[in-house]
């Protein structure tokens, strides 16, 4: 009998979604209730597989484990980046996971790398293949520690060339679609035989020996499997995923790898609850005798003893090979009616902007570096650490001069139009029906900020004639018309400058609090003087300061003032500081016409003082916008309450008189008892202190009495919230019965009113008490202690009221 393994490989990748001018994501309205896609897709996918739950008959958990230890996994680095920084719990999850794996499997970790921001490679010159695979090997060092073993080619898009880069650079296999592989022999065969078609045999390794002499290993994934799983119901049932992998194992003395590959958001995000499906597969697998493993360890146990070649420009998502990427090959999410025709000439478009910034690139880097490419592959180590001293170790290793400020900001121009034209090519531009989505969209904000760092540096201006060559670029949507519409609609109102961040900042400034230094998404502000002045609704600020991106260097002092006449109604200007008479001038003149409330006098002084530099609201960044927009309604908003309350209150008794007698309550007086309510709720749930048990009660009495509609959406938040954090302070005093107590009134509170709130964060901290503290108090409890019995019954108390059975 032949020892059999399994592998399942995760994708873990989301397209670059950062404003190129932000170096941050803005808020996207379509992944409500989240803030954005990638907060999303965190919380239904790669969170949840770092704690996916094990369950028995009638749902009892046995286990919680982070499915990161056992599958193969690559995460495309520009999101490992996001996660960094925003979701720093489950980043530091994955990279645990990947150590702990190594002793797991010979090891061997899980993780493989990804070419730097999914390029299809094929597509691409040499030199930013090359540099796709270096930034994707050197981002995977700096947070995995080690190198990579294997390396992950966007939508498995492959020619002879790529592999030969990847074995010039070390790495020791990828992976690949089955239709992808064209001949196979055993090494010591000569004869070839042709598995075109998806006929490779997947369960083995081969190596595949290049033009150069050079070779890699490849893997074929079982491709029947990864579709039924991607597309069809095979999550539904750990144990039927299981089965479906065990069957297709062959009887005979050949050591078998049964592998699959599959976008990682499968399981989660994709297919609600695919990471426990995941996790009960692989549990059921070792349960019937199934090695898992991964694709380093499985190598070195079994060198490959068959040999590859294979079908070049082919990838996993197009069947025409790499067509989806360049042309209207008819592959498509769908959309009936619509065409890709754009899909050449926006590649069209790009290639001629990428070729005149490659040579603008080389001219002027010929003062700072005699290899401007190699220089270009090592700025990966800017990126992930742009703090001014490992800037400063950058410039005395790799440059040939010292550089003054006004060099050192050029010098990071043109690095950022190189970065800038690598995103510009991101696969996920050219994947989807229509060049104004917004994956499209992306793409060429990359392409508006490459030319923008241009014009700053050069004075040469490619804008024009890439909007002329973004006219063959059709939409689907006849008020688009072609990409050059979209460029105007979607690039130009994104681009900024440091004054539109000093405008954003003065704005703001009105509404928060800054202290003398501050930062607003990649750009720093040094505040020198920053005055307000008020009467009744009306405000005033007048101020200078100081303006750095933390990107290029590049700085500048302006002075600005903005007057807010209440509601949305503000107006002010932004300009260059000119010293210290014209700033005091400034700011007499419109000290004195707001100290009479002159309003006509100061829209006139500041179009006097700030000529064609005005900004409104409009000039704020998106979520500050919104933010302010809901801070100037706040009182609005607290006048309304109070008036629902005082409605809700003084009619209370004839609202009670007119329930007893079965008369309905009229609409407008039932909405205030329903708004006052939610709030007081919400008030309950959001207390730092201990819940007021009397309150809560009176409250739950109200609901039912009034048979009021709850807002579960604010509810969730506030009550998932506060629950999360009393049961992570528990976890540091597990025997704390009050505690336990406080929280069992809260999680009964939800269920008595039919609130349905998230317990899974909750859940999986009781879980964690019950592996370290259960098996002690049970001991305690045998032996008559009365106090570890009652601490003992409460846990199970909890349990059941958060509907959690724990083996």
């Amino acid at each position: 009998m032949s020892e059999k393994y399994v592998c399942i490989h995760g994708h873990f990748y989301q397209p670059p979604r950062e404003n190129p001018w932000l170096e941050e994501v803005e808020v996207q309205d379509s992944a409500f209730p989240y803030r954005d896609w990638n907060e999303r897709i965190t919380a239904e996918c790669y969170n949840p597989n770092t704690a996916a739950r094990i369950l028995k008959d009638n749902n009892i958990v046995i286990d919680i484990v982070n499915n990161y230890t056992r599958m193969s996994f690559n995460f495309g680095p520009t999101l490992l980046s996001w996660l960094e920084e925003h979701s720093p719990e489950v980043y530091e999850s994955i990279l645990k996971a990947d150590d702990l794996s190594r002793d797991m499997y010979s090891g061997h970790g899980t993780a493989i790398a990804q070419v730097y921001n999914h390029i299809i490679m094929p597509l691409a010159n040499i030199g930013d293949r090359r540099t796709q695979i270096i930034w994707g090997i050197q981002d995977f060092k700096k947070r995995f520690g080690r190198e990579p073993e294997g390396m992950w080619l966007a939508e498995t898009a492959v020619d002879n060339q790529t592999l030969e880069l990847l074995a010039e650079y070390g790495i020791n296999f990828t992976i690949l679609a089955p239709h992808q592989a064209g001949e196979v022999k055993l090494i010591e065969d000569n004869k070839w035989t042709d598995v075109n078609g998806g006929k490779v045999d997947p369960k083995r390794a081969y190596i595949c020996h290049l033009p150069s002499g050079k070779s890699i290993n490849l893997f074929f994934y079982d491709g029947p499997i990864s579709q039924e799983l991607g597309f069809g119901n095979l999550l539904e049932n750990g144990e039927n995923l299981g089965n479906r992998l065990m069957s297709t194992f062959r009887e005979d003395d050949e050591p078998q790898l049964v592998h699959i590959a599959t976008d990682g958001e499968t399981y989660g995000h994709h297919k609600k609850h695919g990471e426990m499906a995941l996790a009960y597969c692989i549990h059921y697998l070792k349960e019937n005798g199934i090695k898992i493993t991964n694709y380093g360890e499985f190598l070195e146990k079994f060198p490959p003893k068959w040999e590859v070649k294979i079908v070049e420009n082919t990838s996993w998502s197009c069947v025409h090979g790499i067509e989806r990427w360049r042309s209207n090959c008819g592959c498509n999410t769908g959309r009936a009616g619509w065409t890709q025709e754009w899909r050449g000439p926006l590649r069209d478009a790009l290639d001629w902007l990428r070729d005149n910034l490659a040579k603008l690139y080389e001219e002027n880097m010929k003062e700072f570096a005699d290899d401007p490419w190699g220089l270009r592959d090592k700025y990966i180590s800017i990126i992930l650490d742009r703090s001014p001293v490992n800037l400063k170790n950058f410039f005395k290793e790799n440059l040939k001069k010292e550089l003054d400020s006004k060099e050192r900001i050029k010098f990071l121009k043109l690095m950022e139009i190189q970065r800038h034209a690598l995103l510009m090519y991101t696969s996920c531009g050219w994947f989807f029906d229509e060049i104004s989505g917004i994956e499209t969209v992306q793409v060429i904000l990359y392409a508006g900020r490459a030319i923008q760092l241009t014009k700053e540096i050069t004075d040469i201006d490619y804008e024009n004639e890439f909007m002329t060559r973004l006219e063959g670029t059709k939409s689907n949507i006849p008020e688009i018309g072609n990409g050059s519409e979209v460029y105007r609609r979607f690039v130009k109102p994104s681009m900024i400058d440091l004054l539109k961040v000093a405008a954003h900042y003065a704005v703001s400034s009105l509404f928060e609090n800054y202290s003398e230094e501050n930062v607003i998404f990649s750009y720093e502000v040094f505040n020198e003087k920053l005055e307000f002045f008020e009467a009744g609704k009306s405000r005033m600020v007048i101020g200078k300061a100081k303006m750095r991106s933390q990107v290029t260097y590049e700085e500048q002092k302006v002075s600005f003032a903005f007057i807010h006449l209440g509601e949305h109604n503000l107006n002010g200007g932004v300009k260059d500081y000119h010293g210290d008479e014209a700033y005091d001038r400034m700011h007499n003149e419109l000290a004195d016409a707001f100290e009479r409330l002159d309003i006509s006098e100061m829209m006139i002084l500041i179009d006097k003082h700030f000529e064609n530099h005005n900004y409104n609201l409009q000039s704020l960044f998106k979520d500050e916008k919104r933010k302010v927009f809901n801070k100037i309604l706040e009182e609005t908003v607290n006048d309304v309450e109070s008036s629902y309350r005082h409605i809700f209150e003084e009619h209370y008794p004839i609202m009670l008189s007119m329930t007893e007698n079965g008369i309905p309550i009229p609409s407008a007086i039932y909405k205030a008892a329903e708004y006052v309510i939610n709030k007081d709720l919400e008030k309950v749930f959001e207390l730092e202190e201990s819940i007021v048990l009397d309150k809560l009660q009176n409250l739950k009495k109200e609901v039912k009495r009034w048979n009021i509609q709850l807002d579960n959406e604010s509810l969730n938040l506030t009550g998932s919230e506060r629950i999360n954090k009393l049961m992570n302070e528990l976890k540091r005093d597990p025997e704390n019965i009050d505690l336990i107590k406080e929280i069992d009134i809260l999680v009964s509170a939800f269920n008595d009113l039919g609130v349905k709130i998230d317990l899974w964060k909750a859940q999986n901290a009781l879980f964690e008490i019950s592996k370290d503290q259960f098996k002690p108090l049970t001991n305690k409890a045998k032996r008559k202690n009365q106090s570890a019995k009652e601490l003992l019954d409460n846990y199970h108390i909890l349990e059941d009221k958060m509907q959690m059975k724990i083996q």
